[in-house]
C-alpha cells in the first residue's frame, strides 16, 4: 500500500492528509505550526511539527522512503519551491505541489514536481481520492457520499460487455460512460464491448466506487 508525505498541513494539506487516513494509507503530516500538528496527531500515522526547508530534518524522518510527497506550503511560494526541490533531490519518485497561480506552476514544474494542483480549482479530497489508486483518473464529489469516478479498465474488465460485466449488480455502481481515444460514448448500450486502454465514467457511493477499485 502507498506511503504518503503531506507537507503544510494547512485546510487543503490537512484536506488531503484526512481523507488519505481515513481510508487506511500510512500519512506523515509536517508542519511547523504546533497546534496543527496537535489536531492532526490522532488522524494521521504521523504528525511532526518541523522545518520542512531543512533537509537534515526531512532526510532525518525517512521522507525518502515514501511513494508520494504534496507539498501544500501556503503563501510561501519560495518555501514550497525549495521543499520540492529537496523531495525530489532526496529520491522521492512522485511529488505533487500546490500552486497559488500558473507563473508559480511552472516554476514548480521547473524544479522537478510531477503535478502541479490549483487548491482554488480542485478540494484537497478530490486530489487524495485520485492519490489512493493508480487506476482513478479523476473523482467527482457530488455529494457526501456519493460520486462520479474516471477508472481504468482492469484485465477482468477487458472484452466484457456492459450487460456480462454487471458491475451495477457485483458494485452497485453504473457506467455512465466509456472513453476510448479522444471520444466518450455516453450512457453506452449493455452490449458495448469494454477494449483494453478504455477509461470508465462510473457513478455510485463512495463505498461502491472503493469496492470496485479492486476489481
Amino acid at each position: 500500500m502507498k506511503e504518503f508525505l503531506v507537507i503544510g498541513l494547512g485546510r487543503f494539506g490537512a484536506s488531503v492528509a484526512k481523507t488519505l487516513a481515513e481510508n487506511g494509507y500510512d500519512v506523515l503530516g509536517i508542519d511547523r505550526d504546533e497546534d496543527v500538528v496537535q489536531e492532526l496527531a490522532d488522524i494521521l500515522t504521523q504528525a511532526v511539527q518541523a522545518d520542512a526547508m531543512d533537509e537534515e530534518v526531512l532526510s532525518s524522518l525517512g521522507v525518502s522512503e515514501f511513494d508520494v510527497a504534496v507539498v501544500c506550503i501556503g503563501s510561501n511560494i519560495e518555501a514550497s519551491i525549495f521543499v520540492t526541490l529537496i523531495l525530489k533531490k532526496l529520491g522521492i519518485k512522485y511529488v505533487i505541489a500546490k500552486a497559488k497561480e500558473d507563473n508559480h506552476g511552472r516554476v514548480l514544474e521547473k524544479v522537478g514536481a510531477d503535478r502541479i494542483v490549483f487548491p482554488e480549482r480542485e478540494m484537497g479530497s478530490r486530489v487524495a481520492h485520485n492519490l489512493m489508486s493508480s487506476n482513478v483518473l479523476d473523482y467527482i464529489e457530488l455529494a457526501t457520499d456519493y460520486s462520479i469516478v474516471e477508472i481504468r479498465t482492469t484485465e477482468n474488465m477487458v472484452g466484457e460487455s456492459i450487460i456480462d460485466l454487471d458491475l451495477r449488480r457485483k458494485f452497485g455502481v453504473s457506467v455512465i460512460g466509456i472513453k476510448r481515444d479522444d471520444k466518450v460514448n455516453f450512457v453506452p448500450g449493455p452490449r458495448d464491448t469494454i477494449e483494453e486502454n478504455d477509461t470508465l465514467l462510473v457513478i455510485g457511493t463512495n463505498d461502491q466506487i472503493e469496492t470496485l477499485k479492486n476489481y
